[in-house]
């Protein structure tokens, strides 16, 4: 399998129309630029914004957006003002519940679903529940079949390479410890995923 193909645009429309029966807001975009245009369109003035580490914000220009922004009240801005030694058990609470949680997905499959691998985990209870609205932002490489491709994508294409930057930056590897898959989101509005058509992220 090649993880890194785009999708065709006859993959993205049922993807898009499986994740609206599916409870999940789905919007298209050409390319970054609009993608993160979208993005800060739909996230309200004054609003208390988590962007959680991504590659796909971080290339498109999102992270920086959200964080410098004086539109916004960024949650990770706060996060990195605070010493986890002392105040670890506030930072969490924080980091878990935003009114925004803004991140990607590594894989999402033509019947609507949605998997997201990770390594601590502390994305995934704004994700799951605990934030009021979710948004992620997801290049149409990684729209796969069903979720048997999706566990492969995650496996054999994501980790690697999410492994291999995170020994670059970090000087430590990541690992998939943890794989959240929205199935259905029954809070209507709650999550929308953009599908971006050109390769962004892992």
């Amino acid at each position: 399998m090649k993880w890194d193909e785009l999708a065709s645009d006859a993959q993205i429309q049922a993807t898009v129309k499986a994740l609206k029966a599916n409870g999940i807001d789905a919007i298209v975009v050409e390319n970054g630029e609009e993608a993160r245009e979208k993005v800060l369109g739909i996230l309200p003035e004054g609003s208390e914004v988590m962007n959680m580490s991504s590659t796909t914000l971080d290339t498109i220009g999102l992270s920086k957006e959200i964080m410098e922004s004086e539109k916004y009240n960024s949650v990770k801005k706060k996060l990195m003002s605070m010493d986890r030694n002392t105040q670890g058990a506030e930072m969490q609470k924080l980091g878990a519940a935003p009114e925004w949680a803004v991140g990607s997905a590594h894989a999402v499959t033509e019947d609507g679903k949605v998997l997201i691998a990770s390594n601590s985990g502390s994305q995934l209870p704004a994700y799951v529940y605990a934030a009021s609205h979710v948004i992620w932002v997801v290049g149409a490489q990684k729209i796969v079949k069903n979720l048997d491709e999706g566990l492969k994508r995650i496996y054999e294409y994501t980790f690697p390479l999410e492994d291999e930057r995170a020994k670059k930056t970090y000087g430590v590897g990541s690992g998939v410890n943890k794989i959240l898959i929205v199935n259905k989101e029954k809070m209507a509005g709650r999550i929308t995923i953009l599908f971006v058509k050109e390769k962004l992220g892992f």
